[in-house]
């Protein structure tokens, strides 16, 4: 990706990058390792990645801790929006939200989990989605297929589950594209999207509300299935 940046790609791009880092030096280390690796001085938005532990927020707003590492590199221009991601529970989000109103921070931006299975279980679309509207926070929906489990439970098409999405007050439907049919299934997606009514909604969500009300086809929140600083603890710092 460096390599396409610097080959006159970079102004037409709006770069964003994560960091596991909860301590000032961890979060330094990574922003200046993303900052060489992408080749470019500068990053559009910056998230701290995986916020899926209670200890999350004070870690990363405490003295020393990683915040005092992004606002420095925002104030030397590596950095432009700042913003926050995870997938375990609403309500770490919402306290994530919480902590840095304490400390007069406002996020740019939130990435979480926004699904036609999450309205049914720990739902991110019914906690946290209406705060981030009201307030005016960019929102990123990931997850729109459960990656890819909630296609496993045969209840809905991959087609359905972006349009559900899509449907959302949303800023943008982050979806993998791993393969060109992928990509093409994506851009007709896209092409055949019309705003969804009432009626439509919840047929959808009728579809798939037995199969979500245990949370088994959403591994991200009920299971280790995704947490990679569980796997790899020293990535935190």
């Amino acid at each position: 990706m460096g390599r396409a940046l610097r080959d006159g790609y970079r102004q037409r791009a709006f770069l964003m990058t994560k960091i596991d880092g909860r301590n000032k030096t961890a979060a330094a280390a990574q922003i200046n390792e993303s900052l060489r690796r992408l080749q470019t001085d500068r990053i559009d938005l910056l998230q701290f990645h995986e916020v899926i532990r209670d200890s999350d927020p004070d870690r990363i707003f405490a003295k020393g801790g990683a915040m005092e590492a992004v606002l420095e590199a925002k104030k030397a221009g590596k950095i432009r929006f700042v913003g926050f991601t995870g997938h375990k529970s609403p309500d770490i989000h919402l306290k994530m939200l919480a902590t840095a109103a304490q400390h007069g921070f406002t996020f740019d931006a939130v990435q979480m989990p926004l699904n036609v299975m999450d309205a049914h279980f720990n739902s991110f679309e019914k906690k946290v989605l209406p705060v981030l509207t009201k307030d005016g926070v960019g929102v990123l929906g990931m997850k729109p297929m459960g990656d890819p489990f909630i296609l496993r439970s045969k209840t809905v098409t991959a087609v359905e589950c972006l349009h559900y999405a899509m449907n959302l007050p949303t800023s943008v439907v982050i979806t993998g594209c791993d393969s060109l049919p992928i990509l093409q299934q994506a851009v007709h997606a896209a092409r055949t999207f019309q705003s969804m009514d009432s009626s439509h909604i919840a047929a959808l969500l009728a579809k798939t509300s037995k199969a979500a009300e245990a949370g088994q086809f959403e591994l991200y929140k009920t299971s280790h299935h995704f947490d990679g600083t569980v796997a790899n603890p020293q990535w935190l710092g």
